[in-house]
């Protein structure tokens, strides 16, 4: 995906049966989350885990719980899910 004319990656997680998505950079610095490809989650399953920082963030709001991010959160992507299909939505900021 293309933010700001740069291009971005983002990603989809399910937590409690909801999807929710977000550009794949951590509030502190634009370092990507997962530790692993596609491994967003802390050990818990709770929260959304920084791969460089640590900082926790919470996986249906994005909002930071924990570590350098000092209460800034992570960028949600607009999408929608239909019959198990997530779809991106037009945004003005992509593109």
């Amino acid at each position: 995906m293309v933010r700001y004319g740069r291009e971005v990656s983002a990603f989809v997680v399910r937590f409690q049966g909801q999807v929710y998505g977000y550009l794949n950079e951590c509030a502190h610095v634009p370092a990507e989350l997962d530790w692993l490809p596609g491994e967003f989650f802390d050990d818990s399953k709770l929260y959304l885990i920084c791969s460089i920082h640590g900082a926790l963030y919470a996986p249906e709001t994005g909002r930071c719980l924990g570590g350098r991010c000092s209460g800034k959160g992570l960028k949600p992507v607009m999408m929608h899910e239909i019959d198990g299909q997530i779809f991106l939505e037009q945004d003005d900021n992509y593109g």
